[in-house]
């Protein structure tokens, strides 16, 4: 029998591996052949792709900004690989590919399932130029995405919003799933006892305004002063982005034993398994943080905000603590709660596991997006 062809398009290689790779194995193992599209691939990411079983391949994507003739570029190339590798349904996640691919695979009426998974600092509203940029992403989701077999979300505000501005169309097929999944066995539940007795916090995220890195440090400054033993980890590298935070704060900050910042890290599960509390306070509008999913698994307790995306993560004073957006006191008076009342750590911990395992495991996220290729193809 001949296998039907489905072609995964993103915007970053290592995302790929990351966040996909577990589907990218499943789908084969459902016995489809796989194809990726990614811009700039790296020769680590093509080999760990083909030892999955997957066909890399590459188009030119400008992935920040405007660029009428580069976006056209994006989508003749999108369509050049569609029709070269007789694709039978094309599988798009983040902003451009999902508009870039749709557009082209509609052109080729070839089915298309596209994943918003999170809509960024676009979708925000708290600035003009997301405001702006905001209107320029409805008109185009309009005219992409409409045509989708399926358009799935990560969580329900971000649907909730493309119903209200009328992206979607009345008869349009949706679904919900939560988030890209975490491997379970890959994030083990840590049963080991801590080397120190000192509460440590980490932060893993993009070291940008959005993500709340400012909030953290500030927090951590006013509780060295109450809590000297108290420990904050900072894991991450600056954008390139107005709003990211300068490395050279960072290595002050350091120096000075306020935080201890370790840098940007290809695997990040050791630091988890030493870390007691995980905080992310975002006000950016996530799809479910890859990163707070990790820490579920790993089984702790999670500080993070009443945002879009965030708030799936936790049941507020059962597994961690929902602060309000943008509200450093409210950090700090959560924070504060784990340096006060420790043992409260090891039972949100168990929470947080039992929380991973019912709705997160990669598992019943892959079948449940495998279920609706099914469907039409």
């Amino acid at each position: 029998m001949i296998k039907k062809r489905i072609l995964i398009v993103c915007s970053s290689d290592r995302s790929l591996v990351r966040f996909r790779g577990d589907f990218i194995q499943d789908l084969i193992k459902s016995n489809y052949e796989v194809f990726t599209a990614a811009p700039n691939l790296s020769k680590p990411i093509v080999e760990k792709l083909r030892a999955f079983g997957a066909t890399p391949l590459s188009y030119e994507l400008q992935r920040a900004g405007i660029s009428p003739l580069g976006d056209l570029r994006s989508i003749r190339q999108l369509k050049n690989l569609i029709t070269e590798n007789n694709i039978d349904l094309v599988f798009p996640y983040t902003i451009k590919p999902v508009i870039y691919s749709s557009m082209a695979a509609n052109k080729l009426n070839v089915p298309v399932i596209s994943l918003i998974t999170g809509l960024g600092f676009t979708f925000t509203g708290i600035s003009q130029k997301a405001r702006f940029l905001q209107k320029i992403s409805e008109f185009l989701y309009k005219k992409s995405i409409r045509k989708n077999r399926w358009v799935v979300f990560q969580n329900r505000d971000d649907l909730k919003l493309f119903e209200n501005v009328k992206i979607l169309t009345q008869d349009q097929k949706t679904y919900v799933v939560d988030g890209s999944g975490i491997n379970l066995d890959r994030f083990p539940h840590r049963v080991n006892e801590k080397k120190t007795d000192n509460i440590i916090f980490v932060f893993v995220a993009r070291l940008i305004r959005e993500k709340g890195i400012h909030h953290f440090i500030n927090a951590a400054e006013k509780l060295k002063q109450e809590f000297p033993n108290a420990e904050f980890h900072i894991l991450g590298a600056p954008d390139k982005t107005p709003s990211a935070i300068k490395l050279e704060r960072l290595i002050d900050l350091n120096e000075k034993k306020v935080v201890k910042y370790h840098g940007i890290q290809n695997d990040v599960t050791h630091f988890l398994q030493e870390s007691d509390v995980f905080v992310l306070p975002t006000y950016y509008r996530e799809g479910i943080p890859r990163s707070i999913l990790e820490a579920l698994s790993i089984g702790m307790p999670i500080i993070t905000t009443d945002s879009p995306g965030c708030r799936e993560t936790v049941v507020n004073n059962e597994n961690g603590k929902i602060i309000r957006p943008n509200d450093l006191e409210d950090l700090v008076k959560s924070m504060r709660f784990f340096l006060e009342k420790p043992k409260t750590i090891k039972k949100m911990g168990i929470h947080s596991r039992s929380y991973a395992e019912n709705r997160f495991d990669v598992k019943i996220i892959n079948k449940k997006l495998i279920d609706l290729i099914k469907q039409e193809i």
